[in-house]
């Protein structure tokens, strides 16, 4: 049986991560890089396809979990009778080669543990040849070496198997594992660590004690708003600036579904709410990064522009299934790339103007073939904005004429406008000011729904869709217009349990406009933009209510994934998904500077 999905908490060294279970079990771990080969994979299917547990012998159960302060290094500690001991776990930054470290102290009495490595290549299906070497125990198969080292006494109880390891710690005293990968090629033996367990221990705490400083929310919500950033630090890849969506890859949004995506990539859709979080929150350097990686990455033809990318700026992110996989808790398939790649979505040409706009605002240096870019994505707008798309959801069912996708053209040319304006560049403005007009008309006539009194899915539908709920933050209409209240009203209707679908479910079936078959969890991310648009049209009580039920679903380390049961009271997508901690972010910076329901003015009405 599967753990939950909230029993894992994330490290990372910046360029890949590890998930860790309250067990002690690292069940996921992709190396070298986030979208690499899984070695570990018992995630997504049985230890048979990898994991590395440390852990009390016997059947000791966890009794504390939580990160240090401000790090991702996280401590887990189990408790039995006179004997406690805790485990540290943490991957330095990466200086060479990727490294992770578990460090065991004795709290009290004696610990006497376990630490069995079963090691599975190629996505959780190649078995390695194992051996002893110098310093410890390698695992090689084809490009990857892995080597194992601890820098105290252990002793195998089988033998012939090296990567299990019995010792004991007495109190006062720790002991530290150390994994390191190489490529397989090399013919020497890495050092475990440049510096000891300990320094490396203090190093990793410090960096990101050093990086959390910098953070400039002081609201109510900052401990929330620290670990959101954290993680979304965690997600970014150091050497392109790159932030994958996800660390993990086919966590179900329906338990035994197909609703099973690779995130590992990096999402055009979120580029502008993520520039925005950072920025905002006292992280120019890592906006400026994403920015770059932004730009390199989408450099060539603007009819080629992709909704997804990889973590390089690669573009063939070919998806295939792993049926060696049983998958999460039976959900099937597992895959690896993202069909997303060859997607048409209209939208991803707003965010990125949006994107370029904002950063030109926030006096990001940005190279001088940028106006140019903009010339291009819009040139390649004018002729193409009136077909059909996938839109923001990724649709896997015919294209269709989606409002959002339509409101992001309008933002496209609004953006455009503004930047000429800025720049002195104005040679298209007219075309630009004239789509930017006709879109507007045509979003107002055919996107609004009179009888719902509510803008919904796409042309010519009664269906609600979530993301109509950004319609006041990306400026299209103002918030105190009636179609904005009204379509936040009627959002309502996709509430289930207290948070937001993205739009309303075909139960068991497929999916008449994502073709996908089964239902799927309410989207953590929707539920936050529920939150913002309650505030934004006078509403701050009920929208604090709503932020504050998000934050309840977090894990008990501080993490989200992509969507929340409310019926099974869980966790569904994969996790730690950074669109839902952006949302976190940027919620909590629009609730903390509206009035407090407290500061209204006298008989105003709890509602309007």
């Amino acid at each position: 049986m599967s753990s939950p999905i909230e029993d894992y908490a994330l490290i990372s060294d910046l360029e890949t991560a590890a998930m860790v279970g309250r067990d002690g079990s690292i069940d996921w771990l992709c190396l070298p890089r986030f979208d690499s080969p899984a070695c570990l994979a018992a995630l997504l299917g049985t230890r048979a396809n990898g994991f590395w547990r440390v852990a009390p012998r016997g059947r000791a159960r966890c009794t504390r979990r939580a990160y240090r302060p401000d790090t991702l290094v996280l401590e887990t500690e189990w408790r039995s009778g006179s004997d406690a001991v805790r485990v540290m776990d943490f991957m330095p930054p990466r200086a060479q080669l990727p490294c992770l470290v578990r460090v065991v102290e004795c709290l009290s009495g004696s610990a006497h543990m376990r630490s069995e490595l079963r090691l599975r290549f190629h996505q959780g299906r190649v078995v390695p040849w194992v051996r002893d070497a110098a310093s410890g125990t390698v695992a090689v198969a084809g490009p990857d070496a892995v080597w194992l080292h601890a820098d105290g006494p252990v002793v195998p109880p089988d033998q012939r198997d090296p990567t299990v390891l019995d010792f004991t710690v007495p109190a006062g005293q720790r002991l530290a594992l150390t994994l390191v990968w190489s490529p397989s090629h090399l013919a020497e033996e890495p050092a475990p660590l440049s510096v000891p367990a300990e320094t490396a221990l203090k190093g990793t705490s410090d960096f990101w004690r050093r990086w959390t400083a910098q953070c400039r929310y002081e609201g109510p919500w900052r401990d929330a708003v620290v670990r959101s950033l954290i993680t979304l630090k965690a997600l970014t890849y150091a050497p392109t600036g790159g932030i994958v969506a996800a660390p993990t890859t086919s966590l179900p949004g329906c338990i035994g579904g197909e609703r099973n995506w690779d995130y590992r990539f990096c999402w055009l859709r979120d580029s502008t709410l993520t520039l925005s979080c950072l920025l905002r929150s006292g992280y120019r350097d890592e906006a400026t990064a994403w920015l770059d990686w932004l730009i390199r990455a989408i450099a060539g033809d603007p009819a080629d522009l992709q909704a997804v990318y990889g973590v390089g700026g690669q573009r063939l992110l070919h998806e295939t299934e792993a049926p060696w996989l049983p998958g999460y808790e039976r959900s099937r398939p597992v895959r690896f790339g993202n069909l997303a790649e060859h997607q048409v979505q209209m939208d991803v040409y707003g965010e990125v103007l949006d994107t370029l706009c904002l950063s030109l605002r926030a006096g990001i240096p940005m190279p001088g073939r940028v106006w140019g870019l903009v010339e291009a994505l819009m040139g390649h707008l004018l002729r193409h904005w009136r077909e059909p798309d996938q839109g923001l959801w990724q649709v896997r069912g015919p294209g269709r004429q989606f409002v959002h996708s339509k409101v992001m053209t309008w933002v496209a040319a609004d953006r455009a406008l503004r930047m000429g304006e800025a720049l002195g560049r104005n040679g298209s403005c007219h075309q630009w000011r004239a789509l930017r007009d006709e879109v507007h008309r045509e979003v107002c006539r055919q996107g609004w729904d009179a009888r719902q009194g509510s803008f919904v899915q796409s042309y010519g539908s009664a269906a609600l869709d979530a993301s109509a709920l950004l319609i006041p933050r990306l400026g299209f209409l103002p918030a105190r217009d009636e179609r904005v209240r009204g379509t936040v009203r009627a959002v309502r209707r996709l509430n289930h349990g207290g948070f937001v679908r993205r739009y309303a479910p075909a139960g068991r079936g497929v999916h008449d406009v994502d073709g996908i078959r089964g239902p799927e969890g309410t989207f953590v991310a929707c539920t936050l933009w529920y939150a913002d648009a309650l505030a934004a049209i006078g509403r701050p009580g009920p929208a604090r209510e709503v932020f504050e039920r998000a934050l309840a679903v977090r894990n008990d380390v501080g993490l989200l994934a992509e969507q929340w049961d409310p019926d099974a009271g869980r966790q569904l997508g994969n996790a730690p998904q950074a669109f839902s901690h952006i949302a976190l972010v940027e919620t909590a910076f629009a609730l903390s500077s509206a009035p407090s329901p407290s500061r209204r003015s006298p008989g105003a009405s709890g509602r309007r």
